[in-house]
């Protein structure tokens, strides 16, 4: 059964009471950045005490600095002017339960919804698959802590990243929704002059 009706009632009611959002600023104001998980369970809004037209947010599986991640920080930085940057990943994220070589797997044994039990993630699905699964990096998260530092580290060292802006690391919790810092990790984001 598809939502496409609740989506677009709901879009309908947003928008009759839309009013002054019309006239945000492009830039955001409050001039920061966030990169986090697209998981259902984070609303960053509500644990950042964002409202529109705040700040940016970049969304993927993970969280993870991609090269299309770094893309959209370095745009935020150099046309829109955000200042600071968060990292936040996540705990019992689904980038955990997989590795690249499962993934890889899954998908050359059919494009259909995998289940995820127990034991991990399991075709259920029927062919056809596709091996081109295997070009291609998943960036799953063996650690969680390790994987905030790795992808703070990686900002910091690209070479269009400014030295200026502190990039932050933490995780956020499912269990208490509470921000979690990770030391390290803002310590390898940490600004200099």
């Amino acid at each position: 059964m598809s939502v496409l009706n609740e989506v677009l009632q709901a879009n309908a009611s947003y928008a009759a009471t839309f009013g002054d959002k019309a006239n945000l600023a492009l830039p955001p104001a409050r001039r920061f950045a966030i990169l986090t998980c697209m998981d259902a369970r984070l609303d960053p809004a509500k644990y950042a005490g964002l409202a529109e037209g705040d700040a940016h947010v970049i969304r993927n599986a993970g969280g993870r600095a991609s090269d299309d991640a770094i893309r959209s920080l370095v745009i935020s930085y150099k046309l829109l002017g955000t200042q600071e940057w968060f990292v936040v990943h996540h705990t019992d994220c689904g980038m955990e339960f997989f590795t690249n070589d499962v993934m890889s797997g899954l998908l050359e044994s059919s494009l259909e919804t995998a289940a995820l039990g127990a034991g991990g993630f399991t075709d259920v699905g029927k062919g056809p698959g596709s091996p081109e699964g295997k070009y291609i990096n998943w960036l799953t998260v063996a650690d969680q802590t390790g994987s905030v530092v790795e992808d703070v580290q990686r900002i910091r060292r690209h070479p269009l990243v400014p030295k200026n802006i502190p990039i932050y690391g933490y995780v956020y919790d499912v269990r208490s929704g509470k921000l979690i810092e990770v030391p390290a990790a803002t310590a390898a984001g940490k600004a200099s002059a």
